[in-house]
């Protein structure tokens, strides 16, 4: 695990200002979703995921030290947890959650940060 559980990792691939908008997000076990909204910011970098049926409708905030790899070519985030341990993450609601300093530690805190 990243030392920052907010950067993404150097060997992830991801280049600072791509837009990761619409890329499919792999779990370990499975596809969950397509990226709705990311941020690069240093010390907070996220990727929201719209997991669609799969949790109906939710979205789920993954903290960019989550990702593993980013493949430009297949519009793809490869991620290193399973689709339970994102399901049973603290749940996400954009209006309430972003830029929220209190819910940001919580899901530091869940993913190990």
């Amino acid at each position: 695990m990243t030392a920052n559980v907010w950067g993404y990792r150097e060997t992830s691939g991801h280049l600072a200002g791509a837009d990761l908008t619409g890329y499919k997000v792999e779990a370990t076990d499975g596809s969950i979703g397509k990226v709705d909204k990311h941020s690069d910011d240093v010390g907070s970098a996220y990727i929201v995921v719209d997991t669609g049926p799969w949790i109906f409708g939710k979205e789920v905030l993954l903290p960019a030290g989550t990702v593993s790899r980013v493949d430009p070519d297949d519009k793809k985030i490869f991620v290193d947890r399973t689709k339970e341990q994102i399901k049973n993450a603290p749940e996400f609601d954009k209006d309430k959650h972003l830029g929220n300093a209190e819910y940001h530690n919580q899901v530091g805190g869940y993913y190990g940060g």
